[in-house]
């Protein structure tokens, strides 16, 4: 006997014109910096630019990914294509540590042996990205950041709005003092903040595509919870994953003792999962059960309740009762 909660599709927040707006914002300045940087010889200024490309191929692919996972279920993809935003995120996450890296080599090696550094336009230009960078993070900020996808990109854009502060008071230290190593210290405080952000995204969408828990969620305890509920026997096979960020999903054996109303249990069940973990998308299978020889529930007809379980039993009463499939 299955049921399930539906909430299929995109999130109501996840806004392609406010992405499509940050993008804008950024190629522009990207293209004015790079011309700057020839007319003006700065190597700083047209590396930067080169970041900011980065900047605006995380914001085309979180756009890309919204189109996929927007697309509706059908063949072989049961659940459609959400996980391209979690592929995005990935993306946008590994990017943001390899970044850090190269930014960490250049900074030593320019701690090592400053160059001479222009801190009037390095200084102009860093401001003026302050603003672009801060419209775009306003931008971006007013989609829905509990995609995973749109923090990626999120965490690109407000990255990049903390390089250029970084580079500003650089370039008024190396303007006002002549200190030109300020713009390496710079650097490696802006790698810094990448390598915590990126391994952030890394981390979170690894969970989602190793099937792991949503964060809050103790699969243990949800189980106990569940066969602690009047008339349920045993639980087991139980998974709770997330489909894509914000998408959680759960499925169930559940096993009901004789005298119990399968509908009833199965409702009760529902009742929890969506009120007190706001669990929707849920499947479930329930079953009558009568007590073995060995006093472990089993199903009416008699038979093994799975061919190759997985993961705890779940049994009412205390959790050290609980035993091993």
């Amino acid at each position: 006997m299955g049921a399930h909660g539906h909430g299929h599709g995109v999130g109501a927040g996840t806004d392609r014109r406010w992405l499509g707006a940050a993008l804008g914002l950024i190629v522009t300045f990207m293209v004015g910096e790079f011309v700057v940087g020839l007319l003006a010889g700065s190597l700083a200024l047209i590396s930067d630019s080169a970041h900011m490309l980065t900047d605006a191929a995380s914001l085309v692919l979180a756009l890309v990914a919204i189109r996929l996972a927007a697309r509706p279920a059908r063949g072989g993809y049961t659940y459609g294509l959400l996980r391209a935003e979690i592929l995005s995120a990935q993306a946008n996450g590994i990017t943001l540590l390899l970044l850090a890296v190269w930014f960490v080599y250049e900074g030593v090696e320019r701690l090592l042996s400053p160059p001479e550094v222009a801190g009037l336009p390095v200084l102009v230009t860093a401001l003026v990205g302050i603003v672009v960078n801060l419209a775009a993070t306003w931008c971006i900020s007013r989609a829905d950041r509990s995609s995973l996808n749109v923090e990626g990109a999120f965490q690109h854009i407000l990255n990049d709005l903390f390089a250029f502060v970084a580079t500003a008071v650089a370039g008024l230290a190396v303007l006002l003092t002549g200190f030109d190593r300020a713009d390496a210290i710079a650097a490696l405080v802006v790698a810094a903040l990448m390598v915590k952000a990126g391994w952030g995204l890394v981390r979170e969408s690894g969970r989602i595509f190793l099937e792991a828990a949503p964060r809050g969620v103790d699969p243990d305890a949800l189980g106990t919870r569940l066969a602690g509920l009047a008339g349920v026997a045993e639980v087991h096979d139980l998974h709770v994953w997330e489909i894509t960020s914000g998408r959680p999903a759960l499925s169930a054996h559940v096993l009901v003792r004789p005298e119990a109303d399968c509908h009833e249990v199965q409702k009760a069940i529902e009742a929890v999962l969506r009120g007190e973990h706001g669990l929707e998308h849920t499947t479930l299978q329930v079953d009558h059960c009568e007590d073995g020889a060995d006093g472990a529930a089993r199903p009416a007809d008699g038979a093994d309740h799975c061919v190759d379980p997985h993961g705890p039993v779940h049994l009412p009463g205390p959790v050290e009762e609980q035993r091993a499939p």
